[in-house]
């Protein structure tokens, strides 16, 4: 029986929403977790390394499975990974268990982030960075879903019992990851992984991968940074910066979604240089509010209640969301053109190159941030975005002499 592509990817879509549910789990358990085992920073610090480090490890290996064996086992094996994982964290009584829970569901997302992104795709040739858009609006779904569903139910269930009922929640997605059908595997017959790995030697892939990781770096950077930077050089209480987040997560989102309409009439290149500059300008503004406030305060001895600034600084944080909306799927779009017969490998190597730069930059990041202040977040974010401005140039003209031979 063919497959669908309607109904794959709508699967690809609940894929991705279990991914948001696990990028977002540990942040959202961690003070649950703390209570029952008594964990102190040291503890919840080994914690958040193995989360990372489990995404890391399934990005690494689920693209040589899916261009051999296909997509369909792959996405229920991970997503029951997920399911007993939540149950764990739930229920385990010993903290080594909630440790290898924690790299269980992180070693399945990373597998479900990476296979998603390369089934939509696989199944939407012509339209990749419109699709590609839209599949991450399910990843902020199922991020916000989890904080909030623990917000908005705490009051009349445990945090034990909730988070044991998302994982029971997945048990329907594993039933229609089950019952529909999916594009075949793309190396049926024997293949090397040495001729897949070949891959490794691509500059261009590289370079793309390069320009992911730079990406990666800035929003991990901002989700992490901006309420910090809210609160000790704008100079809010910890309810605006939260504010902020939301703004930087929503605006994310909601960009994404129009993506896809917005691709049909402006060329992608386009896109990805005005969301760079978007990007920028959000942190320009940023950087000059809190140049603004320091000020202000050094002149009255005092903190400036004045809700202006705090504005503009909200502002600034919605631009950046939206800049930083069109980089992942447009790029994953012109590796899924190039490498479409071994796009599960090339989706693997990226994600990579793109985890190893999200940690490398936020672990650099921090130690700035010891040395010098938290205000040098929008200095590091224009870095990046320089960064990724140079290599984004270099490889549109690869493509583009890839597509015009003669010239």
């Amino acid at each position: 029986m063919p497959f669908r592509k309607n109904l794959v990817f709508a699967a690809a879509c609940l894929g991705m929403l279990l991914f948001g549910i696990v990028f977002l789990s540990l942040g959202s358990v961690v003070n649950m977790l703390a209570r029952r085992f008594s964990l102190d920073d040291s503890h919840i610090g080994t914690l958040t390394a193995l989360l990372p480090g489990g995404i890391l490890a399934g990005s690494l290996i689920f693209g040589p499975i899916v261009d051999r064996f296909g997509y369909k086992w792959l996405l229920i094996l991970c997503s029951l990974m997920v399911l007993v994982s939540l149950e764990g964290i739930a229920f385990a009584n010993e903290k080594v268990w909630v440790q290898f829970f924690i790299l269980l569901i992180g070693f399945g997302g990373g597998m479900l982030n990476g296979a998603t992104n390369a089934l939509v795709a696989d199944v939407s040739a012509g339209e990749r960075g419109a699709k590609l858009s839209l599949l991450g609006v399910f990843f902020g779904i199922g991020a916000l879903g989890m904080p909030g569903l623990l917000g908005a139910l705490s009051k009349h269930f445990s945090q034990e019992n909730i988070v044991a009922g998302i994982g029971i929640f997945i048990v329907l997605p594993v039933i229609y990851f089950l019952v529909i059908q999916y594009p075949p595997p793309k190396q049926a017959q024997d293949s090397s992984m040495r001729e897949s790995f070949a891959l490794l030697k691509e500059p261009l892939l590289l370079s793309m991968g390069l320009i992911l990781a730079f990406q990666s770096g800035m929003e991990v950077m901002s989700n992490d940074w901006i309420t910090r930077y809210f609160v000790k050089v704008i100079e809010t209480n910890e309810q605006i910066a939260l504010y902020a987040l939301t703004g930087l997560v929503g605006a994310m989102t909601v960009t994404r979604l129009a993506l896809g309409g917005l691709l049909k009439r402006i060329p992608s290149h386009i896109v990805l240089f005005a969301s760079l500059f978007i990007t920028a300008a959000g942190a320009i503004i940023l950087s000059l509010v809190g140049n603004f406030q320091n000020t202000e305060n050094l002149q009255t001895d005092g903190i400036v209640n004045n809700s202006f600034p705090c504005s503009v600084a909200i502002l600034a944080v919605v631009m950046i969301g939206i800049g930083l909306s069109a980089c992942f799927p447009l790029v994953l779009g012109y590796i899924g053109d190039l490498y479409s017969s071994k796009s599960g490998t090339a989706f693997s190597i990226v994600f990579v190159i793109a985890l190893t730069g999200n940690m490398t930059i936020n672990k650099l990041m921090g130690r700035i941030a010891q040395e010098h202040g938290i205000a040098q977040y929008t200095k590091g974010m224009l870095g990046c975005l320089a960064a990724s401005a140079i290599l984004l140039f270099l490889v549109l003209k690869q493509l583009n002499k890839k597509s015009n031979p003669t010239q």
